[in-house]
């Protein structure tokens, strides 16, 4: 006679743990909706940045070694007027090519803007937006950074505002 009851509960735990999954379901298929997209252009001065040697194992002659660090803290501008600055750090992943795998914070009046980026020669760099605070809580995107070689340069962010699924903005 017991196996009745059990057996009923445990019909009635798969159909209620298959609902959830089906509601679940549901609301991934419509999805979130659409993100909202800002795009961010800043004038930039560079910092002289500041190389700290981290490898005590060191090719005579290279002033780089594998580990090594630069540090970087520069200001940017729109239309002319100070609008805030990013500081980061770049570690050495490639001596030979001169790569360095950077990661940033810019910091403007509405919040923070977190990003990433493999530096090299080349003067256009391809940034990730991995994250940010205030208005930029959920952020997003890409950017791209371009040294004009005079000390100057531009930056340009595509900041997405991301939703998680069944979320709001």
């Amino acid at each position: 006679m017991r196996k009745v009851p059990l057996a009923g509960a445990a019909a009635a735990l798969v159909l209620g743990v298959a609902g959830a999954v089906a509601v679940s379901a549901a609301s991934q298929a419509a999805g979130p909706s659409p993100a909202k997209s800002t795009t961010l252009v800043f004038h930039v001065v560079f910092s002289p940045f500041e190389f700290i040697q981290t490898n005590n194992v060191r090719n005579p002659s290279s002033p780089v070694a594998l580990g090594d660090e630069l540090v970087f803290h520069d200001q940017l501008f729109s239309n002319g007027q100070h609008v805030g600055d990013e500081g980061g750090s770049c570690v050495i992943v490639d001596v030979g090519q001169g790569l360095a795998n950077c990661t940033e914070v810019i910091r403007l009046r509405q919040g923070t803007i977190t990003a990433q980026f493999l530096n090299g020669p080349p003067p256009h760099k391809q940034l990730a937006i991995t994250g940010g605070t205030g208005v930029f809580n959920t952020a997003g995107g890409d950017g791209t950074l371009v040294e004009f070689g005079n000390g100057t340069g531009s930056l340009t962010l595509h900041v997405l505002s991301l939703v998680a699924r069944g979320g709001s903005a």
